[in-house]
């Protein structure tokens, strides 16, 4: 009889975990009633199943596979000031998030192969302090991407005629076109064309078209008149368009840590991209930025695909892929701050670029270092005792020793992760691969930049523009292939710090490996090189493009103000010359052997 009662109420606990949308440690938000395609609005019913998770403490949040829609209305909202995508304007920063874990431990939200399609100008995912996440098995787009495209089907010295993808709404007004979207209507522009037949990305411009006359031939054809003589475009072009006002990112991970976003895929982002800020332990595994297969459209990112603001511990990015972005495919940095006022053991500092400020650069407990803007150089060190926020562009910092001085800058040595960038792609970007300004150890190993427009990798550090910190210490750039970078601007791989004044015998970075890479080059420009200490450029193989019509009137590797540069064992040719050329330094600071020939 016992055994029969302790069944009765085991059954009747199990029922009321089941009705309550929970079937052991794990909830299904179908259970809530996120219904699959039926392109209803499931904002609400998805955040309920997250709140209900919350509460009952459940390890696995299960989506219901299929598609579902989700529009602001109904859907979480927050206050967010987020690094390189927040305005300089009066405007509230309140935004619209898809799906939202705040304050969440140990949970895992199983994608099921879900598409969650976003209307209006939505974050897709946001973690709010929240630790041991996992992401898997989704997928996000825009049933309205805020990017337009338009693919040039004919073009002549007085008509241009395009085809507008079926994703970018317009409407003819007073003889222009005009594009909009849900909720939003593009003002100004900021063009890229895709040069289909070379799977290039370059700058360009929307004006020309934007104030021609232009009339609809057909569905989604249209005619513009005007003088396109000088416009630049060829038939089979794709030129595409957005608004380049930053209110948002893709997706949110702020004062989070222990986060694995993994079999992911991005198909569209609206602003800029995945960002991680003052997080710590972030992996990326398997996530795809790049348009819907099928989809017809070229861009998948307003601006970056990945974007790493201030954060700790390892970041690592295994197998990913970037494909049609407005910018570049990761960025990893800190910020730094400039000292507007010093009391003893007080500092009052400031956010400078106009789409970075808002948040916490500092906690108490955090270290930090004076930097000379001018040349890059730390001043000194101490610890933060108490931060306060002045204003969402100043704030108060307590010190544990004095230090610093007005018009100096600082820069938090807590937050500055160790970083693995391991077997991924990066493709179709007008910009640069990979940024990256970290003290901790950088390895970038067996991945692919292919035709970025930029220097495939760019390490920078600069307190007068971006105000992105800091310097890196360790950095191996192995075992990778470039293919055809570089087309744009620059070399393949940059080294520049922005250190407006050189001092002998002082560097902004150290010890920099390059080695057993392949270069496959249409012209000349490899490798620049701007105040480092310790820097190998060794067994690395070269080949020819015909891609474009190269120079070769650029030095091969340009040296500025460096010291114990070795570059030996190095392979294959080029059309011209692989020149070396050296400003600022002495014969003995650099050993070399063929194919380099020293200028």
């Amino acid at each position: 009889m016992k055994g029969i009662i302790c069944t009765m109420v085991a059954l009747w606990a199990s029922t009321l975990c089941f009705a309550g949308g929970m079937r052991g440690d794990t909830l299904y938000v179908a259970d809530f009633g996120v219904k699959t395609n039926s392109r209803g609005n499931a904002s609400a019913a998805l955040s309920r199943a997250v709140e209900a998770c919350r509460g009952k403490g459940c390890k696995v949040l299960v989506l219901p596979g299929g598609r579902v829609d989700l529009w602001a209305e109904g859907a979480a909202h927050r206050t967010l000031y987020i690094s390189n995508a927040t305005e300089n304007d009066s405007l509230p920063k309140e935004r619209s998030i898809g799906l939202l874990l705040e304050d969440m431990r140990n949970v895992t939200v199983e994608g099921n192969n879900t598409k969650i399609v976003l209307h209006d100008k939505m974050i897709s995912f946001a973690l709010l302090r929240s630790t041991n996440i996992r992401i898997r098995n989704v997928r996000f787009d825009y049933e309205r991407p805020t990017m337009s495209e338009l693919t040039i089907r004919n073009v002549t010295d007085t008509a241009l005629e395009a085809d507008i993808h079926p994703d970018s709404k317009y409407m003819i007004e007073d003889g222009r076109i005009r594009f909009y979207g849900e909720g939003w209507k593009m003002n100004a522009s900021h063009a890229i064309l895709f040069k289909t037949d070379q799977q290039l990305m370059r700058y360009s411009s929307f004006r020309k078209l934007q104030t021609s006359p232009v009339v609809q031939t057909g569905e989604g054809k249209l005619r513009f008149t005007g003088d396109f003589t000088k416009a630049g475009f060829d038939p089979g072009d794709v030129l595409t368009v957005r608004d380049p006002y930053r209110d948002n990112a893709g997706a949110f991970i702020s004062r989070s840590s222990n986060v694995t976003v993994e079999d992911v895929k991005m198909h569209y982002m609206h602003g800029l991209g995945i960002v991680s800020q003052f997080s710590r332990n972030i992996t990326l595994r398997r996530v795809m930025v790049e348009p819907a297969e099928g989809s017809g459209r070229i861009i998948s990112s307003f601006a970056d695909a990945f974007h790493f603001s201030g954060c700790a511990g390892l970041v690592r990015l295994l197998d990913c892929r970037t494909s049609g972005l407005h910018d570049d495919a990761v960025n990893i940095h800190g910020t730094h701050l400039k000292i507007t006022a010093v009391e003893p053991r007080r500092l009052t500092v400031r956010f400078m670029h106009p789409q970075t400020y808002g948040f916490e650069a500092f906690v108490a407990g955090d270290s930090v270092a004076f930097v000379d803007p001018k040349t890059l150089q730390y001043t000194g060190y101490t610890k933060v005792r108490s931060a306060t926020m002045l204003s969402a562009r100043e704030m108060s910092l307590e010190l544990a020793e004095e230090g610093g001085k007005t018009g100096d800058c600082v820069e938090n040595l807590t937050w500055t992760p160790d970083v693995e960038i391991r077997g991924c792609r990066f493709a179709r970007t007008n910009t640069r691969g990979v940024l990256v300004t970290t003290r901790g150890k950088v390895v970038i190993e067996n991945n692919v930049f292919f035709r970025t427009g930029m220097h495939a990798i760019l390490i920078a550090d600069d307190a007068a523009s971006w105000y992105e910190s800091g310097p890196v210490r360790h950095v191996l750039i192995r075992s990778n292939r470039f293919e055809e970078c570089g087309y744009n601007a620059g070399y393949v791989i940059a080294i520049a710090p922005e250190n407006h004044t050189l001092q002998e015998g002082k560097f902004v970075h150290r010890n920099i490996r390059i080695e057993n890479n392949v270069f496959k080059c249409f012209d000349t420009p490899l490798l620049t090189a701007k105040s480092v200490d310790g820097l190998v450029f060794s067994g690395n193989r070269f080949g020819y493009s015909s891609l474009l019509p190269g120079k070769g009137t650029a030095p091969a590797v340009q040296l500025t103000a460096c010291g114990h540069v070795t570059m030996e064992k190095n392979t294959g040719a080029l059309p011209w010359p692989l020149k070396v050329v050296m400003e600022h330094m002495v014969s003995g600071d650099l050993r070399s052997g063929s194919p380099f020939i020293r200028e």
